[in-house]
């Protein structure tokens, strides 16, 4: 059996390319990029065609993969967790209309906030959505899981969801490889009308969900990934999800824990296996990592409940930030090794725009421009760019959401300031920032938008931009008209005129549109070092 070194991102990949997928659909977010990355570097995708491009957003990317499955084929969708907000309403609805061929959403969530907005559990999703999901405890856990998602998406007819951690994506372990699998051939549905979601269909949908309850949590049970581990003492019963399972067995020399265990990688949460835990044990401790959902559902699943929960509720395991093995073993009252302090000499360095990033440019521009004016009225948005709110430059005041910049921007300039100014960056504009223009457009609402075009989607390692060649075409096709666009180049010999031309578009008492572009520094390098070679 072969066996490779794998993240557990490039292990879903791998498992995706070897389980017969033909399609993966994306857009970068973090801890979930290299799953795209790796299908798109793999000679064995490329010679099995299996569709890899970047998509506009993860709305077009999950209702991309909905198509694909339509025709019978196995797809894979995959983005971070506040990505999942985006695809949300094509998630939760693919529930209902049910798939043709294997579905598997692949959610990376962050705990501790590493690179993200918020600390935000996805397993939520899978409980609305009433869909089966998958968390694995380790990275062959990761690429078994698909090959069973994919099995169980297709017995059931519906969506599966795979929710891993950012240590799990990110951390590398040998991993037994399966026998390839060959792709669907195209097969449409039997009944196209169950994609059809008017009212009177869709009620007789959600009935046929509600009825595969039974089997969805059966299949939990009987596929094996969940597992009752007796112990000898009974004084604490352990419940152990995904990834926080490998956390406990690192607290035990042998990997051995003392206490009886439910282990939990597929949901709904089995029942049945919970009641082995709580008929032998009255004290209950629930190991998660992200939200006590688990915690909060257990005391409904056991009528008549003889026993205590504690967890991330009770404050026995912190309520925020991501778990690891020393948090555990506090939990279980373990000994705590001595902590070895950080040494004076390492100073704190926070993140910083890169040496020569447009960016810099575009800041210093807009701050001089802004002289005179109030502060606090410049809305932005996640990427690079979003650096821009620490020193030196100080010049942003807002990261809510892909896309937000744009449309706070707007509901800023209804409420009376001005001038109200958006900073946005060209991959998070067509991801979501062309309906909020949109709506300004319309009303020729008096905003300044700065589109900073870096040329790449720069934060998450320089993907493929959708924004490439289309800014201005997009910008004019929106309505707006020619004279208020304008482009300029963010370097230090073009300041003055750049200043110049941010000033005339904050003067003005309708919608402009400034585009700065000037490739990324990391892109640019990179492309000239591929030239040399």
């Amino acid at each position: 059996m072969q066996k490779k070194m794998l993240l557990g991102d490039e292990a879903i990949a791998q498992a995706g390319i070897d389980a017969g997928m033909s399609g993966i659909y994306a857009y970068p977010g973090t801890p979930s990029t290299e799953i795209m990355e790796y299908v798109q570097r793999s000679a064995d995708a490329k010679e099995k065609s299996i569709h890899s491009l970047w998509s506009a957003n993860e709305k077009t990317a999950m209702e991309a993969a909905i198509g694909m499955s339509y025709c019978g084929k196995r797809a894979m969708v995959c983005m971070k967790h506040v990505g999942m907000n985006v695809a949300a309403d094509a998630f939760i609805n693919s529930a209902i209309t049910g798939v043709n061929g294997g579905l598997l959403v692949l959610v990376a969530d962050d705990p501790s906030m590493h690179s993200s907005q918020n600390e935000q559990d996805s397993r939520f999703y899978s409980k609305f959505a009433m869909t089966p999901a998958f968390e694995p405890s380790n990275q062959q856990e990761a690429y078994d899981m698909v090959f069973s998602g994919f099995d169980l998406s297709e017995k059931l007819s519906v969506p599966v969801l795979m929710r891993i951690t950012t240590r799990m994506a990110h951390s590398r372990t040998g991993v037994s490889l399966r026998t390839k699998r060959q792709q669907n051939e195209l097969r449409l549905p039997d009944d196209p009308r169950q994609y059809v979601l008017l009212p009177a269909i869709a009620r007789q949908r959600y009935k046929n969900l509600l009825s595969l309850q039974g089997k969805i949590e059966q299949e939990a049970v009987s596929s094996g990934y969940n597992l009752f581990i007796d112990g000898p003492d009974a004084s604490l019963g352990v419940i152990a999800c995904g990834l926080a399972f490998n956390y406990l067995m690192e607290n035990y020399d042998d990997g051995c824990c003392p206490h009886p265990v439910v282990k939990i990688v597929q949901y709904p949460v089995p029942a049945s296996l919970v009641e082995q835990l709580t008929d032998k044990c009255k004290k209950i401790l629930v190991l998660e990592d992200g939200y006590p959902l688990v915690e909060e559902q257990l005391k409904g699943l056991i009528p008549n409940p003889a026993f205590e929960v504690i967890g991330r509720l009770t404050g026995d395991v912190p309520r925020d930030g991501e778990l690891n093995p020393d948090i555990i073993g506090h939990a279980l009252g373990l000994p705590q090794p001595n902590a070895i302090p950080v040494p004076d000499i390492v100073v704190n360095r926070p993140p910083a725009l890169c040496k020569g990033c447009g960016h810099t440019d575009l800041f210093y521009a807009l701050n001089e421009a802004l002289q005179g004016h109030t502060p606090g009225r410049v809305f932005s948005d996640i990427g690079c760019y979003t650096l821009g709110a620490l020193p030196p430059y100080q010049a942003i005041n807002s990261c809510v959401d892909m896309g937000a910049a744009i449309t706070m921007a707007k509901g800023a300039a209804d409420a009376g300031l001005f001038p109200a100014v958006a900073v946005i960056g060209d991959s998070t504009f067509t991801h979501s920032g062309i309906t909020g223009l949109l709506d300004i457009i319309i009303e020729d609402a008096p905003v300044t938008i700065i589109i900073s075009d870096n040329l790449t989607t720069g934060m998450t390692g320089g993907q493929q931009s959708s924004a490439c060649g289309l800014i201005e075409k997009i910008v004019l096709g929106l309505g707006l008209s020619e004279d208020r666009l304008k482009v300029v180049t963010p370097l230090k010999k073009y300041h003055d005129e750049n200043v110049k031309i941010l000033r005339e578009a904050l003067q003005h008492k309708g919608t402009s549109v400034v585009v700065f572009r000037r490739e990324c520094i990391q892109t640019a390098i990179r492309r000239k070092s591929i030239l040399k070679q």
